[in-house]
Order: C-alpha cells, then structure tokens, then sequence
C-alpha cells in the first residue's frame, strides 16, 4: 500500500502520495536569494507548508505569504536570525489555509496582512463562518489542524487594486494583481531592480496544482502577462526555487494538459470516458521532460477542471464512505497530526 499523506490544499484535504514529494535538504532552509531578500521551501510534504520569503527594508521587513499558523511560528524565528528589523508587512498571495491562516501569527508579531482585494472577496465565499454564516473552510480545517483550531482567521487589512508599491529610496517591491490564475485574488510580489519574482501558487514547481479554485484558460495569460517581466529568479509557492524556465514549465503544463483535454472534447467523448482517459493524459504529458514534474495524483481532478471549463460535464462520482475531508483524513496515514 502507497503511503499517503493529508495535506490542506485551499483548506480542504487532498492526497499526496508520499513517493511523489521532493523531500529534500533544502525544505526548511533559508535561502539568500540576493543580499537582503530570502526565500523558505516550506515543509509542505510532512506539515502542509508553503514557501515563505521576506524582503529587508531600511526599517522593516516584508513577508512573502503568512503560511499555517504552525508554519509562520517556525519561519519567524528563521527571519530574526537574518535582520534586527521589525516585521510590518505579510503579503497573501492568495486566500488558501497554508497560504493565509498564520495571519493571526504575523499579526500578534506587529505585521499587517496585506493581499490583492480579490482575496478578501474568496474569503468572503469561502470562509464562511467568518463572516457571519454557516462554518467555513478555516472550520472544517480546524478539525485535523491543532495550529488552525489555537488560532483565528484573520483576513488581511491592507488591499489593492492593481498594484501596491513597497519603496524605502533603494528597495523596491511593488505587489501585482495581472488577473485569475490558482484563484481569483492571486498577487506576486516583483523586485524589479534584481528582477525577483515571489509568485505564490500561481507559479510552482512540483505536482502541487490545485485547480478547484481558479481558471486554466485564464491562468496562462495570467502567467504570460507575469513572464514579460523577465524575471531572472522564480520564488513558487511550492517547491524549490529557479530561473525563469520554472515560470515556463507552468505555462507550458497548463497550455499542454488543456490541449489533451480539448481533443477529447472536440471528439465528443463523455464525461466517464473523459475520465477514464485521463491516465493516458497522464502518459502523453509525462513524455515532455518540463512538464513531467508536475504530474501527480492532482492529475484526474485537473482533467475534470478544464473538461468542465471547455463545456463538459463533472465525472461520475464513485461510491465512497469518505463523504467529507475529515472522514478522508481520518482514514489516512496523517503523518503531521497537529
């Protein structure tokens, strides 16, 4: 039997079989990505955590992605150790549990939650019990998650547009908003002067594309319109950090796996059909060497994602007795209890 791991993906459960994971020395070493800005590969495969990166200012330090509560308490102590300098600013790329939960965390250590104004809106649909109405994501994660169920959702406060500007006189950071990728709300955070880009889980680089929350087709103009930045060192959400060839690879797996999915569409192939065929996708894709890394059980549920975007219908769903992520994660080999 596989060994498999639950791991919160926009706060809900998902499967990663273990053998899948790059679980290398790297994870959960600072990085110096240029003198002042540095880059964390979160521990993603054991604790459910993001990369995080942070910027040095003359006066204060800005933060890549707030992560898990348990993921920003390990993180803080690894950015006190690089600067004496006050952290202001958490930047959310996006509104997912390991991406935004640990808001509360940077929060209490004097930091604003800073996030595109698309974040708030995603969180406003997802978070349900934070705003007033039936439980939520954040609810349903506190279940499994003993760092969620300590703290509290805390959205981010400072929104933009389009573009905010972080600018001490010799640091510049300006946070983007290009349009939907992984969501609704994705920002990237570009330093144009060493031409850095932080990319959250629009850009990653390992088979950790969750879907369910954004747009392929859009997704890849989004990618695009980032990639005409130039940018010379890629910060991804997930996995490890590279040059511009990871942004690349990202766009050349969606641009890829949507055009297998449009064949069958064009052929008028049925939805169990669609998904039966997805593990000969799964083949075709894996032959390209740069896009191979990101093939993983994530697979059949990125088919479905784009056949319905192109029209079609959901696949038929099996009889299971797992009906809810809790169940899911209660029958698995929950390795990162919290």
């Amino acid at each position: 039997m596989k060994a498999l791991l639950a791991v919160s993906i926009a706060a809900g459960f998902v499967f990663l079989d273990l053998a899948e994971l790059d679980l290398r020395a790297e994870v959960n070493k600072v990085e110096t990505v240029a003198p002042g800005i540095y880059f964390h590969e979160g521990d993603l495969g054991r604790k459910g955590h993001c990369n995080n990166g942070w910027i040095v200012f003359d006066d204060y330090v800005l933060v890549v992605d707030g992560n898990f509560p348990s993921g920003a308490l390990e993180v803080i102590p690894k950015i006190k150790a690089t600067t004496d300098k006050p952290i202001r600013f958490t930047f959310d790329t996006h509104h997912h549990g390991d991406h935004a939960y640990g808001n509360q965390v940077w929060l209490d250590t004097g930091a604003t939650p800073v996030a595109h104004f698309g974040v708030l809106e995603e969180m406003k649909k997802c978070e349900t019990g934070h705003f007033g109405s039936q439980p939520g994501r954040w609810e349903d994660t506190a279940k499994d998650r003993k760092d969620v169920a300590a703290s509290k959702l805390k959205p981010p406060t400072l929104l933009f547009n389009k573009d905010l500007i972080f600018h001490d006189g010799k640091r510049r950071v300006e946070l983007l908003h290009f349009g939907v990728a992984h969501t609704r709300g994705d920002g990237f955070a570009w330093l144009p002067n060493e031409r850095i880009l932080f990319t959250g889980d629009a850009c990653v680089n390992g088979p950790y594309n969750f879907m369910g929350d954004g747009d392929t087709g859009e997704w890849v103009k989004t990618l695009e319109a980032a990639r005409k930045l130039q940018p010379k060192a890629i910060c991804p959400g997930h996995g490890p950090m590279g040059g511009l060839e990871v942004l690349d690879n990202q766009i050349a797996f969606i641009v890829e796996l949507r055009k297998e999915v449009k064949k069958l569409v064009d052929a008028g192939i049925k939805p169990a059909e669609v998904k039966a065929a997805a593990a000969l996708i799964k083949e075709t894709l894996r032959k390209n060497d740069r896009i191979a890394i990101y093939i993983g059980q994530f697979l059949d549920a990125q088919v479905e994602k784009v056949y319905t975007e192109m029209g079609g219908q959901p696949f038929p769903k099996k009889e299971t007795a797992f009906n809810s992520p809790r169940q899911r994660a209660e029958s698995s080999v929950f390795a990162a209890r919290r």
